[in-house]
């Protein structure tokens, strides 16, 4: 080959890789943007340096934080089908059975009455075609009422309230960690600090257990905790409903860290002597969304069993999962989970209804396990002592925030008034589309489709980052947070103490709206939309009977040290 052909080769192989090295930074620098968007920084004041080359002097300190993705701007098209689909699907027969009486009825109504007597007297052509076409009708008919879905609702609920000389402050818990031996200085630093900035309140509940001496993590201490809690809910709930344990037919119970063998539905079925035939299930390791997985299993049972009751009973067990190591990510659910249980009985039965608080309206189920990041975002783990613990990684609010946008797109098109789904819908196919990145994205206004909303209290900076997504008032998050400051995080039970904040406020009226969304570990995002039968009157059997008056309360902004 001629010297200047090897000279143009060898010049085309480096313009070659130098333009590979252009495309690599130019994604890398697109993913680091991409990254850079999810974090935010702050300048912490350290105060003036007593030691060191820097003595006297005030010092700083950059913090950097990772916030929640504004979900809302970014929209996946394939939930937004997924949510259109479920709304064609379930109404279809409300499209198809009223078009044929509309019509059936405007051609009676055209007739006269000297018409209508003339059809008696025409051929047996015609009054078959008359026949044929009313049975179409009739059959029409039959089928819609005994393919569309059985009601479901929601009799009443009961929430545990634990006994006063449960109640930890959060000075009694550092005091009580430290004199339990099990955590250095470090961590009851970490601990306290945590705490102050949690909007957990002085009057949450902790089993004696955790804070002793011992070894508290033992079956025998995860079995009282878990009789104390469970049964102590469906006694009152029993009680509230006015029905025998040997009535139910279905059980359903979830308990994400505590599962032992004989299960805990096993555990109810024989201290009520329930009967033989019940269909029971036990749901463990699904986090703090499970109580909604609970209800849509427990709902697909009465589709298929008429004339049944169902319980549903969501707890989490704090002795039997409390961590005594010093991993931070392993420490923060030391801060903030504490004692909480929920039984809801539901029903299928029609004469239910009258007496019946609420009536299921829909779930919906999102599950973004596919993804590592999000499979291993709150992991049950070892540390390196081979202590067990609940690891939660940092990046839970974006994780979080992916599923939450991935439920609500695909929730929309089943709630949102017809105006706001056209206006998102229309500004959906002009950026996705027709590519029009002018446009700027529609946010839904979901609060002209629900008047109250149950969030999952799972911690201050989760709800923070929430309210400002879904663009909520204070108003709106208020049961959130007051159960977070009264409770603290009760897993997959908490949506039930907002709502019974809300019950013992008396602001739920007849024909209201509540969403009820939580999430969880797996990562997973589910949502439950409930309407209330009638107005709600305030009961003497509500945890928040003896301190509702108090509420709501200011709940400062702790800065971080």
């Amino acid at each position: 080959m001629p010297v200047g052909g090897e000279a143009f080769q060898h010049k085309a192989v480096r313009d070659l890789r130098a333009e590979k090295r252009g495309r690599s930074d130019q994604g890398k620098s697109s993913k680091m943007a991409k990254e850079q968007a999810f974090l935010s920084t702050e300048i912490v004041n350290q105060g003036v340096q007593e030691t060191g080359p820097n003595a006297g002097s005030m010092t700083f300190s950059v913090r950097v934080r990772r916030r929640l993705p504004d979900f809302l701007q970014s929209v996946n098209l394939k939930y937004v089908k997924l949510g259109y689909h479920y709304l064609i699907s379930h109404a279809v027969y409300l499209f198809t059975v009223p078009a044929i009486l509309l019509a059936f009825s405007a051609e009676v109504g055209s007739l006269r009455q000297q018409d209508l007597w003339k059809l008696w007297e025409q051929p047996q052509f015609d009054l078959t075609t008359a026949l044929t076409f009313s049975g179409a009708i009739v059959f029409m008919l039959c089928l819609y009422f005994l393919s569309r879905p059985r009601s479901i609702y929601l009799v009443d609920f009961a929430c545990f309230k634990p006994s006063d000389d449960l109640k930890v402050s959060k000075e009694e818990f550092i005091k009580m960690a430290k004199s339990s031996g099990h955590f250095d200085d470090a961590s009851l630093d970490f601990q306290k600090r945590i705490l102050d900035r949690s909007g957990l309140g002085e009057e949450t509940y902790l089993p004696k257990a955790v804070m002793g001496s011992g070894i508290c993590s033992t079956m025998k201490e995860g079995r009282a905790e878990a009789e104390m809690v469970m049964f102590g809910a469906l006694d009152e709930l029993f009680e509230k409903c006015r029905v025998r344990p040997k009535d139910i037919g279905i059980l359903v119970v979830n308990c994400s860290l505590f599962n032992p063998t004989p299960s805990l539905s096993a555990m109810i079925v024989n201290h009520y002597k329930m009967r033989g035939n019940i269909l029971s299930f036990n749901l463990g390791g699904m986090g703090c969304s499970a109580g909604i997985i609970s209800l849509d299993l427990a709902r697909d049972m009465l589709q298929a069993h008429p004339n049944s009751y169902a319980v549903v009973v969501s707890t989490e067990m704090i002795t039997f999962n409390w961590y005594t190591g010093s991993e931070r990510s392993m420490l923060m659910p030391n801060c903030f989970f504490r004692m909480g249980c929920s039984a809801m009985l539901l029903s299928n039965k029609r004469r239910d209804r009258r007496r019946a608080k609420y009536e299921l309206s829909l779930i919906v189920r999102t599950h973004k396990g596919a993804d590592d990041r999000s499979f291993r975002c709150v992991y049950q783990q070892e540390d390196d002592k081979r202590k067990k613990g609940l690891f939660v990684s940092k990046d839970l609010l974006e994780i979080g925030g992916h599923a939450l946008k991935a439920n609500i797109t695909t929730l929309g098109p089943l709630v949102l008034p017809l105006s706001e789904q056209l206006l998102f819908l229309a500004t959906l196919v002009c950026r996705k589309v027709l590519k029009m990145e002018h446009v700027k994205p529609y946010i839904p206004d979901f609060k002209l489709a629900f008047e109250h909303f149950c969030i999952h209290a799972g911690g201050k900076t989760i709800l923070d980052e929430l309210q400002n997504n879904l663009g909520l008032s204070n108003k709106h998050m208020e049961a959130s947070r007051m159960t977070l400051h009264r409770f603290g995080n009760t897993s997959s039970s908490s949506l039930w103490y907002e709502l019974a904040y809300m019950e013992a406020k008396k602001k739920i009226k007849s024909g209201d709206r509540i969403w009820q969304i939580a999430f969880g570990s797996g990562f997973k995002c589910n949502s439950a939309v409930w309407k209330a039968l009638r107005t709600v009157k305030k009961t003497d059997r509500n945890p928040w009977v003896d301190c509702v008056e108090r509420y709501p309360v200011e709940i400062p902004d702790v800065p971080r040290v």
